[in-house]
């Protein structure tokens, strides 16, 4: 049978690029919304995005959450964010259908007693309107009583180029162009109004530059930054040529031939280690079949090229090469 898909938009996109591929930007973001105390040192293992949901005709449908996690600390937590451009009716559905997917995917059962964990859930808004809610609410009601609980609401064009660096929300970069979007027909117009948005992406440049020399980001991140930055940047400013092109003069644009090789060379071999690793964590929690289905699943969102997956799952588990097909 054929599987129905929810179509992502380029900012789901850059969204969960940068989640899977830099998880280094994942705490401080957990930090701001969720108000933990992380660290930084503590382990983030991502569960598959994807969740397939019975349908009341028999069939089944598969939904593809933006990032779900668990952060292993002092205790586990899991964590499931989304990203959306602009609200919409059917987004509290879909976070309900996903939690509850996300918890069940982890459900214990001992006995009788079947145990489910609800998932911390947030959604980061990149347009808001002052109607927009701080937090979004399920209730739901049950013959044993009524339950609710909160989903957060993050909204981007809230936080000043000063507080994102300041509590280190690089994950929000890409997004900042959004804080200027009623302004682009000005910008189009008006050389001396461009030149000041330029000279504020100036400043977000070197900035990146300097935590890159302090050690604080690497070179992959910064350029996977600068790279999504550009992503969102076309996307969203299609008919705006000159605000387009003007921004990415001072970004700029792609990364040359051997940066990129480097870049990619070390991406691949930290996504390979952390998501062998994770796999086989998940495998001893939830049993061998989840936990090489997770290492693929990772992998393939790290952008780890497939014969590379197939090599690596055949020698982690003592796979055959017909066996570890069907993992992919």
């Amino acid at each position: 049978m054929e599987n129905a898909r929810i179509t992502n938009t380029p900012y789901d996109d850059v969204f969960r690029t940068l989640l899977n591929d830099c998880s280094s930007l994942i705490i401080p973001i957990i930090n701001e919304v969720f108000h933990e105390h992380y660290s930084g040192q503590e382990k983030i293992i991502f569960s598959p995005n994807e969740h397939f949901l019975n349908q009341q005709d028999g069939n089944e449908e598969e939904r593809i959450t933006d990032t779900s996690f668990k952060i292993a600390g002092k205790e586990s937590k899991k964590y499931h964010l989304e990203c959306q451009s602009s609200t919409d009716n059917s987004m509290l559905v879909r976070f309900f259908e996903y939690d509850t997917q996300i918890a069940l995917d982890e459900g214990e059962i001992k006995g009788n007693l079947l145990t489910v964990t609800l998932p911390n859930s947030a959604v980061l808004f990149l347009r808001h309107r002052t109607s927009t809610p701080d937090t979004l609410k399920i209730r739901m009601i049950t013959p044993g009583g009524t339950l609710e609980y909160d989903i957060y609401v993050v909204k981007s064009q809230q936080y000043t180029l000063e507080e994102i660096f300041e509590k280190n929300l690089l994950l929000f970069i890409p997004f900042y162009i959004f804080s200027h979007e009623t302004r682009f027909g000005e910008y189009e117009k008006d050389k001396i109004k461009l030149k000041i948005l330029q000279e504020e992406y100036g400043q977000i440049k070197n900035k990146l530059e300097e935590l890159l020399n302090q050690g604080t980001i690497s070179e992959y991140t910064k350029c996977t930054i600068i790279d999504m930055s550009n992503k969102v940047l076309e996307h969203i400013a299609m008919k705006y040529n000159s605000v387009r092109e003007g921004v990415k003069e001072i970004m700029g644009g792609k990364i040359l031939e051997y940066e990129a090789k480097a870049i990619k060379k070390e991406g691949i071999e930290q996504g390979i280690e952390q998501g062998i690793e994770q796999g086989i964590e998940q495998g001893i929690e939830q049993g061998i079949e989840q936990g090489i289905e997770g290492t693929v699943s990772i992998l393939k969102n790290l952008g780890v090229p497939t014969q590379t997956i197939l090599v690596k799952i055949q020698e982690q588990y003592n796979l055959s090469l017909e066996a570890s097909k069907k993992y992919l």
